[in-house]
């Protein structure tokens, strides 16, 4: 893998929500090259059974692999809870999801070992946040609840006022009840709301974003690997949608941080 410090970094989610999980990535390895793959024509992946977001991972997966990456990141919650074994069988490079970054570092931060996890039904019904939290520290207790609502709220840029703070109130009362010390973010779409979110279950509970700890994940391991591209002029960061581009850059650009300059279309089914 040495040889391929100037490949990019595949990065697939459903839709936009992974974008969060690229920025993270850009902004920690501003010299890499990202290509990244919205499945925006199959979104959500939340809702549909295993078996088919392991389809659909699998075919994204090719379509990265074609465009010569050296590193696949799985920015979706739900297919790094229920795909990841099947990627990381079928494919030549590292695979890295969102879930085993974000649970080392709940567990980690955790003082009492009472740690909360949101994210999509399909997710959150894997149950493999609960097995990363106790693989990374046994004795943990886990409580976790799937929030539906966050994902269209976020898209919509409904992030503050009246409707997702009742929303998040009514969601995450249970974190309070429990007692929980730190909550996960298990999903790409929740970081833009993270201050209603802050406040519905309290300042003193720690909050953990996915995007930032797999994006320690990919430097670690590109580190670790000899992959990293050094002083690379010709960075590039290109997109693709297997949807309409337009409503995917409109979006997009509120969970990336900035423009998104050119997505293409590509039918990958």
């Amino acid at each position: 893998m040495s040889h391929g410090g100037h490949r990019a970094i595949g990065v697939f989610d459903s839709g936009v929500g992974g974008l969060t999980v690229l920025k993270a990535v850009m902004e920690r390895l501003p010299g890499e090259s990202t290509i990244y793959l919205g499945d925006t024509a199959r979104v959500p992946y939340g809702t549909k059974s295993a078996e088919v977001v392991t389809r659909y991972s699998l075919r994204n997966a090719q379509f990265l692999l074609a465009n010569e990456i050296k590193l696949l990141v799985v920015a979706c919650n739900t297919a790094s809870a229920v795909a990841l074994t099947e990627l990381s069988a079928a494919l030549p490079v590292p695979v890295l999801g969102v879930i085993e970054p974000g649970a080392k570092a709940a567990a980690a931060r955790s003082h009492s070992g009472r740690i909360g996890v949101i994210g999509t039904p399909g997710t959150i019904r894997s149950g493999a946040y609960q097995r990363a939290l106790v693989e990374a520290r046994p004795g943990v207790s886990v409580v976790t609840k799937a929030c539906p609502l966050f994902v269209p709220l976020a898209e919509e840029g409904w992030v503050a006022g009246d409707v997702p703070e009742r929303v998040a109130r009514d969601y995450l009362a249970e974190f309070k009840q429990q007692a929980v010390d730190t909550l996960v973010l298990g999903c790409t779409h929740y970081p833009l709301l993270r201050r209603v979110i802050a406040d519905a279950v309290g300042q003193q509970v720690a909050l953990i974003d996915s995007a930032e700890a797999t994006s320690q994940a990919v430097a670690g391991l590109l580190k670790e690997r000899g992959g990293l591209a050094g002083a690379n002029p010709s960075v590039s960061h290109r997109y693709y949608v297997t949807d309409e581009v337009e409503y995917f850059a409109r979006v997009g650009e509120r969970f990336l941080g900035k423009p998104i300059q050119s997505a293409e279309h590509v039918d990958i089914a």
